[in-house]
């Protein structure tokens, strides 16, 4: 008869080694938001671990090899990460010079007849050779009606900046 606690868990015919609060203890290979950086060693729990974190290549199992190796490339890691956000600070430089016109049905009062969302202002700022995600693109909720609206912006964690969207009426005439 197995053992009620057993020191390790399989997942996915894996061995995944218990943390000492009785989670599976981690690496992260990428930084995780609200959960760490890249090259720490986290516990979570068992779910996350074996359905989230380690199919996305996010994580791997925090053996002592790869503790090693991480303090070993620590330095290297870090020049890696300055570069990116040093990248994408620029493109958050080129993003907040930038202003995204959008064409949608309108009635006279300048009501919208849709809604303009992220996917929308991410497809206009890929026409301009802007690669931004709809997830990246922080709304309140839908634009509604015609205007200039302010939206945010997070490329990563510490990268945020605000873009200018205009939300015009469609040149094809308002009324249905």
């Amino acid at each position: 008869m197995p053992t009620k606690e057993a020191p390790i868990v399989r997942a996915a015919g894996r061995r995944l080694p218990k943390g000492e609060r009785g989670g599976i203890e981690l690496l992260l290979i990428h930084n995780v938001e609200h959960l760490g950086k890249q090259g720490d060693v986290v516990e979570v729990k068992r779910g996350y671990a074996s359905n989230y974190l380690l199919p996305q290549g996010l994580a791997t199992i925090a053996t002592e090899h790869h503790k090693r190796m991480v303090e070993k490339h620590r330095a290297k890691l870090e020049e890696i990460a300055r570069e990116r956000l040093a990248g994408l600070r620029a493109v958050l430089q080129e993003l907040v010079r930038t202003s995204v016109t959008i064409e949608a049905n309108a009635n006279d009062e300048g009501h919208l007849y849709g809604s303009v969302g992220a996917t929308e202002i991410s497809r206009s700022l890929k026409q301009q050779d802007l690669m931004v995600t709809a997830d990246q693109i922080v709304l309140q909720g839908p634009l509604k009606e015609v205007g200039l609206y302010t939206v945010k912006v997070r490329l990563a964690a510490e990268v945020e900046g605000d873009l200018k969207v205009w939300v015009v009426p469609s040149s094809e005439g308002g009324s249905k």
